[in-house]
């Protein structure tokens, strides 16, 4: 048991998993697991990232702060090694801090200037990675991997473990960075033991077996890569869904007429999108996403199955917690960074589309005694609270340069709701993509820098977002109503990191 009645931390998410992705709101879908945290637990459902890709709203689940304010704002950038991490807090609190699985603070590619522990030729190196004991934004204890299924990035700590599985071969399963190795298509050749959920959930549950062991407070990220595409999961996890059973979601006739023109472009056969590349850098999302039916519907299967297997390693995680008799004295949450398009609107994957399906979240409080079980709630979270609110439950003091808000007494349930509205960003310079979206109980608005278009959606009436009100001239003022509370949300998290100690 922990030394003391501070809890301890375990976050537990994915990566691009649809909100509505869970058992417990789906039956197309198998997840008894999150089923079983969901009951033992609240689950939110109105939960938000503060960005729709992956390394700004990760650095903001560790900071406190949204991309705008700590320097990652894009794909393709580096979070400062110089921002002060929730890691740090904890550390100094006493208590162990650990990753497993991805971290992705950092780009691809590094440069003399801004360095990429994450990038090529390093992010290959096994003997570098199995020497390597620093802290790595405010985690004592690291253990890492950046590939995505099959991808040629495989390296770090978890091709490390693979070969201490006996798996000498992994290479066979991932294409070269050349790309001169066939790829999978929808059945991964690689099997499950060596699976990265099987990787992750063997490291989670070992740090955990140490720290009980020490009786020491944790503070620990598990990190799934799934279900972010590609579609790839090995047997018999790639045929346990059926695609003709399976509810394939599509574009309703008109609607991107009153939305703005990069939508409009997503469902042309050839569309022009070079008026947002021209730095010559792309955009995710920026390209036709006509499909067809019947093979997004088998890609849906797979996807539904890389959770389900994701699913089943959890479960030994919180199997494991159990095991351990931590339960009582852990705060486990479970989330993912953002959402996913199958279909919806006729969009596939991931891009500057702020429909509910991209930026809200599956989102799961457990702690037992605390936070009430088997409760649905409609309170706003944001995924830049997570730190706000880690350091509170274990009272810990919150430092002054995190703007998010604390939800801890949402969680406990001594208060209905600790926001009012959540902002998501998204930036992709130097394209003309630059939109902020502000989303409060009833309405959703997304202002694009310097652009005359823009959405607003009315979430009561028009749920699935197929009318765009903003050109409405009958909705002109509730427009200029959400703009201004877009632009005083805007003042209200800009941080005060320096206190005011004088009159003068």
């Amino acid at each position: 048991m922990s030394r003391d009645k501070r809890p301890n931390i375990l976050l537990i998410t994915s990566d691009q998993q649809h909100w509505n992705t869970l058992g417990c709101i789906n039956n197309e879908i198998s997840t008894p697991n999150l089923d079983r945290l969901a009951n033992q637990g609240t689950m939110f459902n109105r939960a938000y990232c503060v960005n729709p890709t992956c390394t700004p709203t990760r650095a903001s689940i560790i900071t406190g702060k949204y991309p705008s304010q700590h320097g990652a704002w894009s794909l393709g950038t580096k979070l400062p090694e110089s921002e002060h991490t929730v890691g740090e807090d904890f550390s100094e609190a006493g208590y162990r801090t650990a990753l497993v699985g991805k971290a992705h603070f950092q780009p691809l590619r590094g440069t003399d200037e801004f360095p990429s522990l994450e990038s090529y030729p390093i992010l290959q190196d096994l003997d570098f990675w199995r020497d390597f004991n620093k802290t790595f934004y405010g985690f004592e204890h690291v253990e890492l991997a950046r590939n995505h299924t099959d991808e040629a990035h495989v390296g770090q700590h978890y091709a490390l473990w693979m070969e201490e599985k006996g798996c000498k071969n992994w290479r066979d399963y991932y294409l070269k960075p050349t790309g001169n190795v066939e790829r999978q298509r929808r059945k991964w050749l690689i099997p499950e033991e060596y699976h990265y959920d099987t990787w992750i959930a063997e490291r989670t549950n070992a740090l955990m077996e140490d720290y009980a062991s020490t009786g020491d407070n944790f503070f620990l990220w598990a990190s799934f890569f799934d279900p972010h595409p590609k579609y790839l999961v090995p047997e018999p996890w790639d045929t346990m869904y059926d695609p003709e059973k399976l509810t394939v979601p599509s574009v309703v006739d008109g609607e991107h007429d009153n939305n703005p023109p990069h939508f409009q472009l997503t469902q042309q056969q050839k569309p022009d999108f070079s008026p947002w590349r021209e730095s010559g850098q792309g955009l995710h999302g920026f390209h036709s996403h006509l499909h067809d039916d019947k093979e997004l519907a088998k890609d849906i299967a797979v996807y539904y199955g890389m959770i389900s297997l994701m699913d089943k390693y959890i479960g030994k995680i919180m199997d494991k917690v159990d095991e351990l008799g931590l339960a009582e004295n852990t705060l486990v949450v479970f989330t993912t960074d953002h959402g996913h398009f199958f279909g919806h609107h006729g969009l596939v994957a991931k891009g500057a589309f702020h429909y509910e399906d991209m930026i809200k979240l599956p989102y799961i409080v457990k702690y037992t005694g605390k936070v009430p079980a088997g409760k649905r709630s409609d309170s706003l979270q944001s995924l830049v609270d997570l730190p706000v609110t880690f350091l509170k439950a274990a009272g810990i003091d919150v430092p002054r340069t995190m703007t998010g808000i604390d939800q801890s007494e949402v969680w406990f349930c001594k208060k209905d709701s600790a926001r009012d509205h959540v902002i998501v960003e998204n930036r992709h310079e130097p394209t003309t993509i630059h939109a902020k979206t502000f989303v409060n109980d009833r309405y959703k608005i997304t202002v694009y820098y310097n652009q005359p278009y823009g959405e607003l959606f009315d979430l009561q009436n028009d749920p699935q977002e197929i009318n765009n009100l903003w050109d409405k001239p009958e909705y002109a003022e509730l427009k200029a109503d959400l703009v201004m509370k877009l632009l005083f949300a805007e003042m209200g998290k800009e941080p005060l990191w320096m206190p005011r100690i004088a009159g003068a």
